[in-house]
């Protein structure tokens, strides 16, 4: 054996070593894994927990046991409660006729659309009595059995005295009722109060699911205890001590063997496929010529086959048997997952793959048939193929010449329904459709004329609007302008010859607010002119779109005072920054916020909800109307349009205008929408790390 040949040879050596190696360290992981699932209900967590009170194990003895109490006294009570239908609340009624309503609506013959609403509903209640009692008794049959299971797990529970009382009903398994503090570890709740012994339970990380089974409890009368008897506190300190002790040990060798995987691994997948340490050159072997897709197909159903086996079994099993059951499939991946890794060394991760190998080879014949295009292979298929036709069917002949003629006529007939459409659009008919039935060239080109001509219309249509608006912007801006404007010249005239020093007073006072009240018409016409412009410079910064909002609440809490609203903020945990003009964002927020004291019912609620929408942030404004809404979004949009049409409000009708240009110059987006009274606007602005410079 040559030098070369026995350097070979301890090559494959080494690369069986450590493959061998990793076996026994993933077999490992998975011992670690099987002795820790034989605790019952505990994880590598109880190695880091420092006595029973703060362990997991406290709490999954203690919680059922509470939540089944609190849920016996504050929701069941009895089965005499249940029975009389004590546990359905209006909502839940409410619930079982809406579920129904839609079959009265679709089925019943008593509905009848001409009638109301509510007549309707009454005749539905009245036909639908049998269902809905029967929706309500499955109900109740549902909430008994709710009721038995709950006293199951209070009845089988051992180590745990408990008593819990709601003034009528009574559940308890402790002579002495009520003297629970004598114990050496308790849980009381009693008149609004809790007591916790020992302390050192109010540091548990789980001791949320203590204080979560309490709330319900809402009524003084109520009373939830439990206790640890001293032998069984004993008991579960023991059993808890012995698994920590387990736990402490698999959580080494999990370790351990984890960390030897991936270094053992890591080694692995870097020798694999050269024949020395140092060598560059990668050598493939016959399992490397599998497909990489049909591997990876393979490599999933072994993973499956393996995962599938292991829940077959128990955990005592898997314990004994767990070398046997991992090493032949841990053999086979491993084989699959290297030859997956030389590919991924190899470059040919993707290009040695079956899909791959069938999608190019399909992508090549079509890339040569496309480079003549659709017509040039359509037209050469006939020439090539009708004679070839003709030769196959000559016997036929009379039937391939018939065919061939309808073919044509069929063809002709779509060209000249496309010829006669275009000279109907071309004369002004924009609402002309060229129908051609089918695929082809004729079909995506009387296509291809009808959106030109759906595009034409648009701009048409859009043109007439814009004539619209602006005569109806001119109109409203003489009404809104010439209104003070009068009473400026109504009251100069009667100030000329008016000689009492109070009604002048008076005269000035008006004429003080008629000015201040044009001042404000042309500074917000001035404003939604520079802000649809453009010119208006922009800063973007980091902006806390929460603390914005809240300063400007706190801005304008006199008028929300005023107005008697109330603001309801909703936002997610997270801090949100948006990329924006701290001042111009401001200026447009202010309009909306303007716009709600404006028209929002008196007393009601605004809702601001704050969504992270991925690169954006949405801000939605909700708020009920105090007049009847009946103008559309787009008509609200319009500058000096208002939700009042009597145009009595103090308002110049820009606010929106002006809010949704501002909104844009920023690279955001602005819209409302209108449901009935509810308005909402939304503002849709780039999170600070998403813009693009």
């Amino acid at each position: 054996m040559d030098i070369r040949s026995r350097k070979y040879s301890h090559s494959i050596t080494t690369k069986v070593i450590v493959f061998t190696i990793v076996v026994l360290f993933f077999s490992g992981i998975l011992k670690s894994i099987a002795n820790m699932e034989a605790l019952t209900d505990d994880d590598f967590g109880i190695v880091f927990e420092d006595n029973y009170f703060l362990s997991k194990s406290y709490m999954l003895e203690v919680e059922p046991i509470l939540s089944s109490l609190t849920q016996l006294v504050s929701e069941y009570k009895s089965e005499e409660n249940i029975s009389k239908g004590g546990t359905i609340s209006t909502e839940d009624l409410k619930t079982i006729e809406e579920s129904l309503y839609p079959d009265f609506e679709a089925r019943s013959k008593i509905y009848n659309p001409s009638l109301s609403e509510e007549e309707n509903f009454k005749n539905f209640k009245k036909a639908y009595a049998k269902e809905i009692n029967q929706a309500k008794n499955q109900m109740i049959t549902d909430d008994l059995k709710t009721y038995q299971g709950l006293m199951q797990v209070v009845a089988g529970n051992k180590d745990l005295l408990y008593y819990a009382n709601d003034g009528v009903n009574e559940f308890t398994n402790n002579t002495f009722k009520g003297q629970f503090k004598g114990n050496p570890s308790y849980v009381i709740y009693k008149d609004y109060k809790r007591e916790i012994y020992p302390a050192t339970i109010e540091k548990n990380k789980r001791f949320n699911w203590i204080t979560e089974d309490l709330d319900p409890l809402n009524a003084k009368n109520m009373e939830v205890s439990i206790a640890f008897k001293q032998d069984a506190l004993d008991q579960k300190i023991k059993e808890w001590k012995e698994n920590k002790s387990i736990a402490t040990k698999a959580f080494i060798l999990f370790i351990t063997c984890s960390v030897g995987f991936l270094l053992s691994f890591a080694y692995l997948a870097f020798i694999i496929g050269r024949k020395s340490f140092k060598a560059q050159e990668l050598h493939l072997n016959a399992t490397d010529k599998l497909f990489n897709d049909i591997n990876i197909v393979l490599l999933i159903a072994l993973i499956s086959s393996w995962i599938a086996l292991v829940e077959m079994l128990t955990i005592e099993v898997i314990n004994k048997l767990v070398f046997f059951l991992t090493i032949p499939f841990l053999i086979v991946a491993l084989v699959l997952i290297l030859s997956l890794i030389k590919n991924i060394k190899n470059r040919t991760l993707i290009k040695h793959t079956l899909i791959y190998l069938l999608l190019s080879r399909l992508f090549t014949f079509i890339k040569n048939v496309y480079k003549s295009g659709n017509i040039g292979v359509k037209t050469v298929l006939l020439v090539v193929g009708y004679p070839v036709l003709i030769a196959l069917t000559f016997y036929i002949f009379p039937i391939t010449i018939g065919f061939a003629a309808w073919f044509a006529y069929k063809q002709v007939k779509k060209f000249n329904a496309i010829k006669e459409g275009v000279e109907q659009i071309k004369a002004g008919d924009f609402h002309h459709r060229i129908e051609v039935d089918g695929k082809g060239e004729f079909a995506s080109l009387a296509n291809n004329i009808n959106t030109i001509t759906d595009g034409l219309k648009t701009a048409v249509n859009r043109e007439l609007k814009s004539e619209r608006m602006k005569t109806e912007l001119i109109t409203n801006v003489s009404h809104d302008i010439r209104t003070p404007l009068t009473s400026i010249i109504t009251y100069v005239d009667l100030l000329k010859r008016e000689e009492n020093p109070l009604k002048i007073q008076e005269y000035v006072e008006v004429l003080d607010q008629k000015s201040q009240r044009l001042k404000l018409l042309t500074d917000d016409l001035f404003e939604a002119a520079k802000a649809s412009s453009g010119t208006i410079p922009v800063h973007l910064e980091r902006i806390d779109i929460l603390s914005l909002i809240t300063q400007g609440l706190g801005e304008v809490n006199a008028k929300i005072e005023a107005l008697d609203l109330a603001f309801k903020i909703n936002q997610p945990q997270d801090k949100l920054y948006v990329a924006a003009d701290g001042k111009l964002l401001w200026r447009s927020v202010e309009n909306l916020l303007s716009n709600i004291f404006k028209y929002a019912l008196r007393g009601s609620r605004v809702y601001i909800d704050i969504e992270d929408m991925g690169h954006d942030i949405l801000l939605t404004f909700k708020n009920i109307s105090a007049y009847e809404l009946n103008i559309s979004a787009d008509e609200l949009m319009e500058r000096f349009k208002r939700g009042d049409e009597s145009r009595t409000s103090q308002g110049s009708g820009l606010g929106l205008s002006i809010a949704k240009s501002l909104i844009e110059i920023q690279k955001g987006q602005f819209s409302i929408q209108v449901d009935g009274d509810l308005f909402k606007a939304m503002i849709r602005i780039p999170k600070h790390n998403s813009l693009i410079s």
